[in-house]
Formats: C-alpha cells, structure tokens, sequence
C-alpha cells in the first residue's frame, strides 16, 4: 500500500497553482467526532484500516471511462473559488498509468498519493507508480466560473522496449535522460512525418539514414514535442530520441506517418519552370533550384507558400539582375513581384533559416497592369500630376523643377512595399516613410525655386512592385536664406 496519514491538508493543483485546504472545512464529513464512542464492529474495523483521504471516494477503474459533472454544489476550492471532485483508484506498483479529462468542462486533473502529494496535474496526467496502493484522483475546474460535465478515462501505457519500428504502428516508451535509438524501415520513397511527443521533458528527435541522410529537429511540432516531415528514399533509417538538453525523463511516443502529396502527389525539386506554372516541391536543407524562362518582357508575379517552412526566394537573371524576399506574400510566404526582361533566370526556393524542412507550393503568373496605367520610372516631375511607376529594388529618381518658391507636397502609395521618398537639392535634403498613413510615405516641405530631385523607393530593397506617385506645389511666400 502506498504509505498513509492522517488528513490534516489537502492540495489541489488547479490551473497550474497549489491550493491549500483545511479538513475541517472541505471534508467535514470524513473527521469523526471524539466523544462519539465507536462500535466494534466488522464494519468499522474494515473503515479503521482505509486511509482517512480515501473515505467516502468513489472508487475509478482502470482501463474504464467513468462521467461526473462540476456544479455549484461541488466542493468549493476557498482560494480561488473553483469547484472540484474526487475519486479513488487502485494501482500497482511500476505501472506506468494514464488519466485524462475530456468534456465540456474547462479543467485538470490531479494525481495524488494518500498521504495527499501531489504527483501531477495536466488535462492528460502520465506517471509510474512507484508503489501499489490507492491514490486519489482530484477533478477541478480550471477557475471560478468553470462548471460542466467531463469524463475521465484511465489505463495503462504498455511500454515497448522494441529497437524497430513500422510506419503506421506508434511505440510508447520511456526516456530515462538517456538516448533512445529505433530502426525505422522504408519499404516505398515518399513523404513521411515522424514525430515524438512528450509532456514531462523537451523532446528531440533525430534522423539519420543511407547516403549520409541526415536531419534533427526540436519543436516543430508545438508544445516542445519534435517533427520532422521529409522526402525518404527506401532503406533503413536510425531514429534517435532524446531529451532538447540531456536532462528530464518520462514517456514519450514516436510515430511515422506517410503523408499525402496536394494536387497530383508529384514533387519537382529541378527543372525548368515558366509562367501560368505551379508546382509542389520539398525542402530538406539544401536550396532548390529552377530554371526560369521569360518569352515577353512584363509583369510577373513569383510565389512561394508553405505551412512547413518560412519561405525565401532568390531570382538573378541577365545584365546582373538580383531580387530576394522573405515574407512579402503574409504568413512567412514569400514573393517577388518585378517586371521582367526576356531571358533566363534562376529560381531558388529555400527557406530564411536554411534549418528546416517541408512541403512548399511555387506559382509564376503574368500580372496585369491597372487599365490606363502607364510606367515612369524616371524623368520630369511637373506640379499637379500623378503618375505610376514600378520598384524593383533599385531607387527611380525624377527631377522637379521649381519657378517660384512653393509649398510642396509629395505622396507615395503602393500595396505591394512600404515605400519611401527622398527629396533633395539646392542645399536641403528631406526624407519620409510612412507619413502617409499605414506603409505608405509623404512629404510636405517650403522650397525655394530650383531644381530638385525626387528618389522614390522602398523602404527595404526586398519589396517590390506598382507603386502611386502625386506631387502638387502651391506659391508661398519664402527668402532664401542669407
């Protein structure tokens, strides 16, 4: 039996704090009255023996789903007003158990001896009993306002201590702060996810396999449990598991699922690629190249899009052409939208760190211009109008010529980069970013008459694309300055 004691404290850990309750207050029911003589009875001497925690419990039963419901009439935790429930169990000495919570009721659950430790507390609870006996199991909601009904369901984890493993067929084991190595085969190439989960340590998971294969990872999969999704050719791969920093020990599981490919199922990791293309490709490390050929100058819009990866694109084409991006496209996808020259380019999907691995989807599509829309990218700026022009990294200046001392407004507009304007000449020099409300730049400044020159761009040289450009000039009163 595991070791007993009079009840003088219980407690509760409940939304990861401990709260204490005295006996008298939470379970009146369970401390007999002295001067109440008691019986010698069969009965009562059976009670005399059942630690005083346990009285009163009912009892779970492992391996079985039992139903209960928080109300208002539930035991009342008097630090933070939660209400909560209990029950008994039976367990033996080395199993390695788990207890879970699921319903509606927003809680934990709480593992504890009968000398009232507690030895966890989660919405899964996994321990090893380190002695047979009875323990309680303490239900509670997560706060004061959570009430409902829950299941609890319990059983016991069947550890594997097996050297191989199939894909489809998950192992659970234990991690004493040692490594653990596993035999995974691949019977088919293709598309695998492999995983370790674990609540008590940080996992980390490492992959090595035939012609130097090799790859590692931490917390791809949230919550400190590892993930690594990777192209695998057939043959036998060394699967070790381990802790992120060599201390921690508990359960752990592995798994290696296949998974599906979008669209036709077919990777291309080379090649030639052209507009109105998309593809899938896979990245594990090492950067992926595509042949691009451009037939007609214009505009064309490249992206690369991943839930797996943080996506980067590299383009370099003739005459020294070079544009990179990371994030442009929203969520960690990357794009690049430029206006092209005939020829070729190479294309290279790969990922802003270079460390991890995934599924990505790659697009080349043509992009119209706005109808009547017409490019400047360079020449004379003349007060009052507005025109259009295209960034791709590099500055366009234009020359703005000033007969009279005039008070100057200059905007710049794009939904495609953050723009900024410089403004400089005859002795002064003005810049902006984002004046203009939101990304978008703006420049309001007295000048003298004289020739000036406008530099629109991007705030960063990775964006590109159509961006808006209005100047207006009104006469105002000015001298120079002597």
């Amino acid at each position: 039996m595991a070791k007993s004691s009079s009840l003088t404290l219980l407690v509760v850990a409940v939304g990861g704090a401990a709260i204490g309750f005295v006996a008298a207050q939470t379970l009146p029911h369970l401390a007999p009255a002295a001067a109440e003589p008691v019986a010698e009875t069969t009965e009562t001497s059976e009670q005399d023996t059942t630690p005083t925690a346990l009285q009163g419990l009912d009892y779970l039963t492992l391996g079985e789903r039992t139903r209960g419901e928080i109300t208002s009439a539930s035991e009342l935790n008097g630090k933070d007003g939660s209400r909560f429930t209990r029950y008994a169990i039976s367990l033996d000495e080395e199993a390695l158990v788990e207890i879970s919570l699921s319903g509606a009721l927003q809680g934990v659950v709480a593992l504890y001896d009968d000398q009232l430790q507690l030895l966890a507390n989660a919405d899964t609870v996994r321990h090893r009993i380190e002695e047979s006996g009875d323990y309680i199991v303490v239900v509670s909601g997560s706060d004061a306002h959570s009430y409902g009904p829950f299941s609890v369901d319990s059983r016991t984890i069947e550890l594997s201590d097996a050297d191989t493993m199939a894909v489809g067929t998950p192992i659970d084991s234990w991690l004493d702060s040692t490594s653990r190595e596993v035999t995974l085969t691949i019977e088919e190439a293709g598309m695998y996810q492999i995983e370790m989960r674990a609540d008590d340590f940080d996992a980390y998971l490492e992959l090595s396999g035939p012609n130097g294969y090799y790859r590692e990872d931490d917390d791809s999969a949230g919550n400190l449990n590892a993930r690594i999704s990777d192209f695998l050719a057939p043959g036998d791969y060394t699967l070790t598991a381990r802790t992120a920093f060599g201390d921690g020990s508990g359960l752990f599981t592995l798994t290696a699922e296949p998974r599906e490919l979008p669209g036709d199922g077919e990777l291309r990791n080379d090649g030639t690629v052209a507009p109105n293309e998309t593809l899938s490709g896979w990245y594990s490390g090492q950067d992926v190249i595509y042949q691009l050929e451009i037939d007609e100058a214009g505009m064309y819009q490249i992206d690369m899009s991943s839930s797996d990866v943080d996506a980067y694109l590299v383009l370099e084409g003739p005459n020294g052409y070079y544009r990179e991006d990371d994030d442009s496209a929203g969520n960690l996808d990357a794009r690049i939208a430029d206006f092209l020259a005939p020829g070729s380019y190479q294309l290279t999907a790969r990922t802003a760190y270079g460390t991890d691995s995934g599924l990505f989807t790659l697009s080349i599509e043509p992009r119209d211009l706005p109808n009547d829309v017409e490019l400047r990218n360079e020449g004379a700026l003349t007060p009052d109008e507005t025109l259009n022009g295209w960034y791709s990294g590099e500055a366009l200046t234009y020359q703005l010529i000033l007969e009279e001392s005039s008070q100057v407004t200059l905007s710049m507009s794009s939904s495609d980069f953050d723009t900024y304007l410089e403004l400089y000449g005859e002795g002064v020099s003005y810049s902006d970013d984002d004046s203009g409300g939101g990304t978008n730049a703006r420049l309001e400044q007295a000048l003298l008459p004289g020739t000036y020159t406008v530099s629109a761009r991007g705030f960063s040289a990775s964006g590109s694309g159509l961006f808006e450009l209005q100047v207006s000039a009104e006469p105002t009163e000015m001298q120079p300055d002597t």
